[in-house]
This record gives structure tokens, C-alpha cells and sequence, in this order.
């Protein structure tokens, strides 16, 4: 399996300058919180994403979402890590829940690189950012069979 230490301090810098301009092209006319995403596929291959909201609020489309969905559109079902960027100076920009289980969708141990503007950046892994996380797996495990009701 992939282990976190294989990526250079340089290929961080740059998915985390990747992230940065994809946050850029945010459409938040509502929020103003700009997000942006850079997910590295196992082929090195970046996709970038943005959030995008509606004016039906939970259409809306986080940045991670965004930039996992092109990668899975184009055949892609492995990562090794993801960045993430926004505007906020006192802290680095974390998933929200829903992009936490998106993300567990395509493994538990994978890096998320949560960046602030200065290109600072904490690394956790899916599994640390979604503890006991339900997956893929837990579909396939054996289940109580139903009793029939009488």
C-alpha cells in the first residue's frame, strides 16, 4: 500500500499552490468562502476542484467533492493525497463531515492537507479525520440473517 512519507515536501508545496489557484474559480456568491482542492491520483495525475453553490443551498458542491468526482468521471479510484485551500488566516480549512465520508469512499489511508494562504499546511490522514469510519468493506461483511415476522 502507499505509504504518507513518499511525498516530497515539494509535491505538498505544489498541490497546496494547485489548491490555491483552483480556489480561485470558486462560484460562492452566497457564503464568500472561497474553497479550493487538489487531489493527486496514484499516477501522480492532479484534478483540482472548487466549491460551487446554489440558491438552493444543499445543491451546493464542496471543493473536495468537486475535484473527487471529476477523477472518478475520468476512471480514477485511488488517491494519495488531497489539498485544501480557503481564505481563512487563523486556521487551516478542514472537510466538512459530508467530504470526510465522500473521501473514506476511496480508502481510509490517504493524506488531506489542510493549507492556509501562506501555503502552511497540516497533514492528517482519512482515517484520523474519520475515526471508525464506515466503508466500502462494511457492505460485504456477514450480517444477522431477519427473522420472519409473523
Amino acid at each position: 500500500t502507499f505509504k504518507a512519507e513518499q511525498l516530497s515536501k515539494e509535491m505538498v508545496k505544489k498541490l497546496v499552490l494547485q489548491s490555491q489557484e483552483a480556489k480561485k474559480r470558486a462560484y460562492c456568491p452566497y457564503s464568500k468562502f472561497r474553497v479550493g482542492a487538489a487531489l493527486l491520483t496514484m499516477d501522480n495525475y492532479v484534478f483540482t476542484g472548487c466549491n460551487v453553490e446554489n440558491a438552493c443551498y444543499n445543491l451546493g458542491v464542496c471543493a473536495e467533492r468537486n475535484a473527487m468526482s471529476k477523477a472518478v468521471s475520468e476512471g480514477y479510484r485511488s488517491f494519495k493525497a488531497i489539498a485544501i485551500a480557503s481564505d481563512m488566516d487563523d486556521h487551516f480549512i478542514s472537510p466538512c463531515g459530508g467530504c470526510r465520508q465522500f473521501m473514506r469512499e476511496f480508502g481510509p489511508n490517504w493524506d488531506v492537507y489542510m493549507s492556509k494562504p501562506d501555503g502552511s499546511y497540516r497533514k492528517m490522514r482519512v482515517d484520523e479525520l474519520l475515526p471508525a469510519s464506515f466503508g466500502p468493506e462494511d457492505l460485504s461483511m456477514k450480517k444477522q440473517k431477519q427473522q420472519k415476522r409473523k
